[in-house]
C-alpha cells in the first residue's frame, strides 16, 4: 500500500481578503476546513477508499452554513435552493452527479448513489429526488436550507437581473461579479491503494434563474478523476469552466503534454480561463500525491494534508 496518500479540499474562490472577512469568520472557516481534513485524512489512514473519503469530507462542508453547498446553499430568484453535486472514481472512471435538487440534505451522497447504483451519470430535479428516496438518501424539508444571510443576499439583488456568487460581504451590497466570492466545495483524494477520486458540490448562484446549472455536476468541466493522471475539483463562475472542459483539460495536459499536475493546473487557471474572462480556481492531486491549488482571484478557501500528515489551511 502507498504511504503518500493525501487529501485536498476547497470551499470557494473570489474576492476573499482580510479586509472583507472578519477575524471571527476567518477563524470559523479555518476551523471547519481543519475538521473536514482531519476526518478525511484519518479515514485514508485507516484504509478507506478515496471515493468514500471524498463523500464523507464533502458532507462535512455541506452540513456547514459557511459554504455554498448543502445547508449553506444560496437562493434562486424564485427563493428556492437548487443544488448540484458530482463524484468520480479515478480507478474505474465511473461517475455520478445530480443537478437542480432541492430537498436532498447531502447532494454528494446522492451523486455517489447515482454512480454506484444506476446505469446513468447525471440525474436532475424530481427524477434525482425519486432516485435518492429509493436509495434511502436523507431528504429534508426545504426549511432546513434557510439561512438568513443567504436570504438577505437574495433580497438585496432580487429585483435586478444580476447574479451573485456566494460568501458575499455581509455589509457590501455590490453585485459586480468581481466583488463576489465564488461558491462550491470540493475534495480530491489519493488513497493507500493508489486510487484517486474527486467530488464537488454547490448551491449555485444567488438570484439565478431558469434552473441554470453550472460546471459542478458536469463530468470533465467541474469534476474529474483518472488514476493515470489526476483528480480535479473546480470552483468559480461555471460557464467558462464548462466551455474549456477545465477539469479534464488538467488531466489531458498531464497525459498528452507530460506536464506536472502543478504545471497543468496553472496553465488552465492562470492562462486559459482568464482568456475567456473566467475567474476562480481548482484543487488537484496526481497519482503520486503531488498537489496543486491555483486560483486567479484574491483568495480561495483551501487546505490539504502534507507528506508528514500536517494539516495546512489557507484563505488569502
Amino acid at each position: 500500500m502507498k504511504t503518500n496518500f493525501t487529501i485536498v479540499i476547497h470551499g470557494g474562490a473570489g474576492n476573499i481578503t482580510k479586509k472583507n472577512l472578519s477575524p471571527q469568520k476567518d477563524l470559523e472557516y479555518r476551523t471547519k476546513m481543519k475538521e473536514a481534513l482531519t476526518i478525511g485524512y484519518d479515514m485514508l489512514l485507516n484504509g478507506y477508499s478515496a471515493v468514500n473519503v471524498v463523500e464523507a469530507t464533502i458532507k462535512i462542508l455541506e452540513d456547514s452554513p459557511l459554504f455554498n453547498a448543502g445547508k449553506g446553499s444560496v437562493f434562486t430568484h424564485e427563493g428556492r435552493n437548487e443544488m448540484d453535486a458530482a463524484i468520480m472514481n479515478g480507478e474505474t472512471l465511473e461517475a455520478g452527479s445530480v443537478a437542480g435538487v432541492r430537498t436532498i440534505k447531502n447532494p454528494i451522497s446522492a451523486a455517489k448513489a447515482v454512480m454506484e447504483k444506476s446505469k446513468f451519470v447525471l440525474l436532475s430535479g424530481r427524477g434525482a429526488l425519486r432516485f435518492a428516496r429509493k436509495n434511502k438518501i436523507e431528504i429534508v424539508d426545504p426549511s432546513y436550507f434557510f439561512d438568513q444571510m443567504r436570504w438577505n443576499q437574495l433580497v438585496a439583488i432580487r429585483e435586478s437581473e444580476k447574479i451573485q456568487l456566494d460568501h458575499s460581504n455581509e455589509t457590501d451590497t455590490k453585485t459586480d461579479e468581481d466583488e463576489d466570492k465564488y461558491g462550491t466545495v470540493g475534495c480530491v483524494a489519493l488513497d493507500r491503494y493508489g486510487n484517486l477520486a474527486a467530488g464537488t458540490s454547490t448551491g449555485g448562484l444567488t438570484n439565478k434563474r431558469y434552473n441554470r446549472i453550472g460546471d459542478t455536476p458536469l463530468i470533465g468541466s467541474g469534476t474529474y478523476a483518472n488514476n493515470q493522471t489526476c483528480a480535479v475539483s473546480c470552483t468559480g463562475l461555471g460557464e467558462p469552466f464548462i466551455k474549456l472542459v477545465a477539469a479534464y483539460d488538467v488531466s489531458a495536459l498531464i497525459e498528452y503534454k507530460a506536464m506536472t499536475v502543478s504545471e497543468a493546473a496553472h496553465e488552465v487557471i492562470m492562462n486559459k480561463i482568464p482568456k475567456i474572462k473566467g475567474r476562480g480556481g481548482l484543487i488537484a492531486v496526481d497519482s503520486k500525491g503531488n498537489v496543486a491549488f491555483p486560483f486567479n482571484t484574491s483568495g480561495m478557501f483551501r487546505g490539504y494534508v502534507d507528506n508528514h500528515g500536517i494539516i495546512k489551511v489557507n484563505i488569502y
